[in-house]
């Protein structure tokens, strides 16, 4: 049995994202000691812009004729693809950029997709915690209701294409305390953080449960 997290947060050490995942994979490893985690960050690690061209263009040239740079690029989708497809149970904490999805995970699943057999199912029936951060609010009745395009695409490939048992901990206005212009937010975005916490803290012990010996 293996965990896979994948993180997808451009800020490091400040990452909100990273925060909740952190949370939620102490509380599976307290229970699950014996799990191996496999790790991929695309914003420290990430994978090259061009791979899913590349891989791409491989599959419409035999084998023996492939370049150096399309053999890399096949040998690298298969490994992501194999990450997702060799887990039992996975954490993905992918913010929210630009109202979507930040392109290296887009790169990212591009890549899984391609090195994947044609509509396989790559987490089908898997337990897997889906963290998400957003820096301002996009709740129903807000200025920017609806301008999310980052959890329901990702909700699309997690459990759609790919079969997922999906949980969501999402956390909205880390840009509280941040942003001068959201001060006046300041209590309410503390309580959202607290309730995130709370949240992924909870997903973390139940996906220890889940998968318990």
């Amino acid at each position: 049995m293996t965990l896979l997290r994948i993180d997808g947060s451009i800020l490091g050490p400040s990452s909100a994202s990273s925060e909740l995942a952190d949370l939620a994979l102490a509380e599976f490893v307290a229970a699950r000691p014996d799990v191996p985690v496999v790790t991929r960050h695309l914003a420290q690690d990430p994978i090259p812009s061009d791979a899913w061209q590349t891989a791409v263009g491989a599959g419409y040239t035999p084998a023996d004729a492939r370049t150096p740079e399309q053999k890399a690029a096949v040998e690298l989708a298969a490994t992501v693809a194999g990450e997702l497809r060799d887990a039992d149970v996975a954490v993905l904490a992918l913010p929210l950029y630009n109202w979507g999805v930040s392109q290296h995970t887009k790169t990212w699943i591009d890549l899984a997709i391609v090195g994947a057999a044609q509509g396989e199912r790559l987490l089908d029936g898997k337990h897997v915690l889906l963290i998400t951060t957003r820096g301002g609010s996009y709740a129903p009745g807000t200025p920017k209701e609806g301008w999310d395009h980052n959890i329901e695409y990702l909700r699309r490939i997690l459990v759609d294409v790919w079969g997922a048992n999906l949980t969501v901990v999402e956390r909205e206005f880390t840009l509280v305390g941040v942003n001068p212009a959201l001060d006046e937010f300041t209590e309410a975005a503390a309580l959202i953080k607290k309730e995130a916490h709370e949240a992924a803290v909870d997903a973390g012990q139940r996906l220890a449960e889940v998968h318990a010996a």
